[in-house]
């Protein structure tokens, strides 16, 4: 029997979701092609297969492309909301028999991608100059198609704070800026940009803001509000004595001010010159209306007037220049130097130094002139004077001219090489074959000005002073120079640097000295440099370095680390000795070693002046040639050892230096004194190994306590108490860690005895040092007796308030019996041995320190 086939359908699961029919999907217009955009979703009820499809509309641009298996949709074109803001698309579903066609609408939703577009520019505006500040001239508008923010537009002007004008950011009304007018005269045209910017949106996932400019021209129209103007000024003109009446003499021209729009120009003379000269109207043209013969004077100034005439023929505003005009004669006149007050020959004027190079100089009001006509005034002027540092303008004159001087060497003209400068002013007539000159003198007074900085006479001051100068010790003087005058050359003089706390200045004599409470010290620091600064009243400075020596002087003594060394020898191997002096320098700091004395008097040593090493004499061989040296079995040698530095004067000190002798033998000892001696130069590892043994003798004497405890407290018995009784003679309980099975470390054993103090045996210390007057020795009491298990820490060292002590013999490692046990050689190498442990250890906790 046939069976009902249902045709596939979409899912719809709504506006927002990602699969299903497209139904109500929007897209960013700056989606990126290639972009997977969506995935249709759908089913068949009987559960065949279904393929997916995707079509536009004929004639339709195909955006999207369509996988027919997985239903995922990609973008394959660029979007433009701008040009379409919605696709229609029809998507299908089949399961091979039916086919389900829906049509759904893709919207593109807008990004930022579009800049603002002006509609009405570049524009050109005109405008009236008189027009009052703050007034509207323009409306700029722009189109963003973008929406949105995107969408809204600001507008700016560049460059706003140098503008005649302002715009309304949000409206785009162009005004011009209050308190600001426009001027034809100075400016006829501007230009201004114009940027229109949008709020911002979102583009390609980022923020982003577009903005276009656009540039609008402004002409200024012109008003009637300037006078006119005369051109060529000052006017000269000449009456020759061959002039007719009816001659033209001058012309004047003037100009109306308002270039825009200008009115015409008539002319007049303000005042009649004895009716000599007429004008015309229009042109502006003299002439001469008698004939030179009657002339009365020789100059004439006339006095023009230039007026604007309105369109109705009515006159404005109006201008008045003067015009000089002088009758020439034959050439009997010389060229002529004059002043404000006439003729004048010599000009005075006070300036200050250094004036800008093409300055003029005003003060000088000169005007030269030949009444003669033509080739007869025609003449050069030269300027003769120190240098090139004027210049005369101009070099040739017709009749008359005014001198201009100007600057051509402003860096010449220095107050502090010519307090005044003086130029003679030449004028001499060029076609002439009479060649009269005339000269006149010109003294310029300068000035002084602050131009120069105060200058070191050297760079760098290297000074050197001894280290027990006093507070207050001149260092070194320091000296500089200003070339000003008066205050400005008055120099004053601080120092400063991270070197100059101990030094101080005289601000007015450049001396330099130590502080009052300075204390230099070349141990301390030997080398000083710092900045001095010369300065005068205005604040120029220059700067020099200064370099200070402290010098060093021999005032410390060598010194030992203890003025009762003990020292042990093996036969073939030196002992060294080591003395510190404190001196900075060379050879001050240069010790010498010498043997001053030895007990027994025998002396079997030789010593290394240079490095303190202690040696035997090279026939002591073995230490039975030292027995039969001294005829006795103890090999303690006690020295006296002098350090000696090589400074003026020089300094001693002298140390005991107590030396056991033995041999390198090999100890009896068992494994462990066999371990100590091969380890005998690392005397860390062996305290660390007793060190371990005492701990581990503690945690087992705690162990069996509480075991002990514990037992007790649960038997629940009460102890009686126990009488102790104290052996006269007891054995430690601290076992020395050198104990074999053989009983030879008996010999290394720490005991414990209370036995009664014995008389102590002192040994003067035989110093020789006696110019070292400050040093202070003091013996203290012998320590009282005891057995540490390790040596005693090596007391602090301080160079500078050493404590020189006379030792003592009395001291040892451990109380000695009542009775002094014989001395076996055995004895003696074990001894040896623990003082060269010991010394290790010292030196090598010096060295950490």
């Amino acid at each position: 029997s046939a069976r009902a086939d249902f045709a596939p359908y979409f899912y719809d699961n709504g506006p927002y979701s990602q699969n299903g029919n497209l139904a109500l999907f929007s897209l960013s217009e700056d989606t990126p092609v290639g972009t997977q955009i969506y995935q249709l979703n759908g089913t068949d009820p009987e559960g065949h297969e279904v393929r997916y499809g995707l079509s536009f509309d004929p004639g339709s641009k195909e955006y999207f492309r369509v996988d027919p298996i997985s239903g995922n949709i990609t973008l394959i074109e660029k979007l433009d909301r701008e040009k379409q803001d919605s696709i229609d698309v029809l998507v299908s579903i089949t399961d091979g028999i039916s086919k389900v066609v829906e049509r759904v609408t893709i919207f593109v939703m807008d990004a930022n991608d579009e800049k603002p577009e002006f509609q009405n520019m570049p524009a050109i505006i005109d405008v009236l100059e008189t027009t009052p500040p703050g007034s509207s001239i323009y409306k700029v508008e722009a189109v963003d198609r973008d929406t949105g923010s995107g969408g809204s537009i600001t507008y700016y002007l560049q460059n706003p704070p140098f503008s005649l004008f302002t715009i309304d950011r949000h409206s785009g009304i162009l005004r011009i800026r209050s308190g600001e007018m426009l001027d034809y005269e100075k400016t006829k045209t501007h230009f201004v940009t114009v940027i229109a910017k949008d709020s911002g949106g979102n583009f390609n996932g980022k923020e982003q803001f577009l903005s276009s400019s656009a540039t609008m021209t402004i002409n200024v129209i012109d008003a009637q509000d300037t006078p006119p103007v005369f051109v060529g000024t000052p006017y000269f003109g000449y009456v020759y004595e061959v002039s007719m009446p009816g001659s033209e003499i001058f012309a004047v021209v003037a100009k109306d001010g308002d270039a825009g729009n200008p009115n015409p120009i008539t002319y007049s003379f303000d005042e009649d010159e004895d009716g000599v000269f007429s004008i015309n109207k229009t042109s502006g043209c003299i002439r001469l209306v008698k004939h030179p013969v009657f002339l009365k004077r020789e100059i004439y100034n006339l006095k023009v007037r230039a007026s604007e005439v309105s369109p109705e023929g009515t006159l404005m505003d109006y201008t008045v220049t003067s015009v000089v005009i002088r009758v020439v004669d034959l050439n009997n006149n010389p060229p002529t130097f004059y002043g404000e007050n006439g003729p004048q020959n010599i000009f005075e004027l006070t300036m200050y130094e250094h004036p800008p190079e093409g300055e003029i100089l005003r003060g000088l009001k000169i005007t030269v002139n030949d009444s003669d006509q033509g080739a007869n005034a025609k003449f050069n002027l030269r300027l003769i004077g120190p240098g090139r540092m004027l210049r005369v303008v101009p070099q040739t004159v017709l009749n008359e001219a005014q001198v201009t001087i100007l600057v051509e060497d402003s860096a010449a003209m220095d107050y502090e090489k010519n307090h005044f400068l003086t130029y003679k002013l030449l004028a001499v007539e060029i076609d002439t074959p009479e060649r009269f000159s005339a000269t006149a003198d010109i003294v310029i007074h300068l000035l002084d000005t602050n131009d120069n900085a105060p200058k070191f006479a050297l760079d760098y001051y290297i000074a050197r002073i001894p280290e027990n100068s006093p507070g207050g010790s001149n260092v070194v003087t320091v000296t500089a120079t200003d070339p000003d005058s008066g205050p400005w050359g008055e120099v004053k003089y601080s120092i400063y640097g991270s070197g100059a706390d101990l030094f101080l200045i005289q601000p007015t004599s450049g001396i330099i000295y130590t502080q009052p409470w300075a204390s230099l010290d070349a141990e301390v620091r030997s080398k000083y440099n710092f900045y001095v600064k010369a300065e005068d009243s205005e604040g120029k400075y220059s700067l020099a370095e200064v370099f200070v020596t402290v010098l060093d002087l021999n005032d410390h003594p060598p010194a030992f680390n203890d003025n009762f060394l003990e020292k042990t020898m093996v036969i073939g191997a030196p002992v060294k000795i080591e003395a510190v002096d404190d001196d900075a320098e060379i050879p001050n700091n240069v010790i010498e070693y010498a043997i001053m004395k030895a007990e027994p008097n025998i002396n079997i040593f030789d010593i290394n002046a240079d490095t303190g090493e202690i040696i035997l004499k090279s026939y002591i061989k073995s230490m039975a040639i030292i027995q039969n040296i001294t005829k006795q079995r103890d090999t303690t040698w006690s020295l006296v050892v002098q350090a000696r530095d090589r400074g003026q004067p020089s300094f001693s000190t002298t140390a005991v230096v107590k030396i056991d002798i033995t041999e390198a033998t090999q100890l009896n000892g068992g494994p462990l004194a066999s371990f100590i001696m091969q380890s005998r130069n690392k005397p860390l590892q062996i305290l660390g190994i007793l060190a371990g043994v005492i701990c581990l003798m503690v945690i087992v004497t705690v162990i069996i306590s509480t075991a002990t405890f514990m037992r007790n407290k649960k038997s629940n018995r009460i102890l009686p108490n126990r009488r102790v009784r104290r052996r006269k003679q007891q054995q430690s309980w601290l076992k020395s860690p050198f104990r074999s099975s053989e009983n030879s470390g008996d010999k290394f054993k720490v005991t414990e005895e209370v036995q009664e103090p014995e008389p102590e045996a002192v040994m003067d210390n035989i110093n020789y040092n006696n110019n070292v007057s400050n040093v202070v020795r003091q013996s203290p009491p012998p320590p009282p007796p005891c057995a540490p298990f390790l040596p005693p820490p090596l007391p602090t060292y301080v160079p500078r308030d050493r404590q020189w002590a006379v030792p003592t013999i009395s001291a040892t490692v451990a109380p000695k019996p009542r009775k002094k046990p014989v001395m076996t050689r055995q004895d003696t190498v074990n001894k040896a041995l623990v003082s060269e442990l010991k010394l290790r250890l010292e030196q090598k906790r010096l060295n950490h320190q």
